[in-house]
């Protein structure tokens, strides 16, 4: 007698394991677009704050100090030239920096990469970095880089960021240039209403 082979277990199974796959790949998508979204948001929020800032001093300031946090990093970097000169910031100091060095250093556009040991730019916190993130920023008469460092051994350097990290830089370094490269603006006078 002839044995029927039933196919249908077979292509139920079939189904099942693509089932499970679309289910995983739509998982990993809204992971995806909740961090592109939380990094979004906190960006605009360090730009937004940088906004506020009264004076360059307390622009950079608020770079080294606030958007660590805001950001999710451990530190932040700032360094910068303008003509023959050049100084790196961090939170806790600041100093001198050859203006050649950054030339050096710095991509054509944001990078971020996971590393055995930080960009020598972050100075003493080089050693305890392991994800990094170099942001250029361009003014006319002003060259800079943003170093954001993260410590730890399980620190991964996020790879969908770069947008993000390119407007952070681009709004940067626009309100540096504006501080520290334009004579002050005269006042505003609101002429009085009619």
């Amino acid at each position: 007698m002839a044995q029927i082979v039933s196919f249908e277990d077979h292509a139920l199974s079939r189904l099942r394991d693509r089932l499970g796959a679309a289910e995983s790949a739509r998982a990993d998508l809204l992971a995806f677009a909740h961090g592109h979204s939380a990094a979004s948001a906190a960006i605009h929020e360090a730009v937004l704050l940088a906004l506020r800032a009264d004076s360059a001093e307390a622009l950079v300031a608020s770079v080294v100090a606030d958007w660590p946090l805001l950001l999710g990093v451990d530190c932040a970097v700032l360094c910068l030239a303008a003509g023959p000169s050049g100084v790196r910031i961090d939170r806790a100091a600041s100093g001198p920096l050859d203006p050649t060095l950054l030339a050096r250093g710095i991509p054509g556009i944001a990078l971020t990469r996971s590393v055995e040991r930080g960009h020598p730019l972050f100075g003493g916190a080089a050693a305890a970095i392991r994800a990094e993130a170099l942001v250029p920023l361009r003014a006319p008469g002003l060259t800079g880089l943003l170093l954001l460092g993260q410590e730890g051994e399980g620190a991964v350097a996020a790879t969908d960021g770069a947008e993000l990290l390119e407007f952070l830089g681009a709004a940067l370094g626009a309100m540096l240039g504006r501080w520290l490269t334009s004579p002050p603006a005269p006042s505003l006078r609101i002429p009085p209403a009619r």
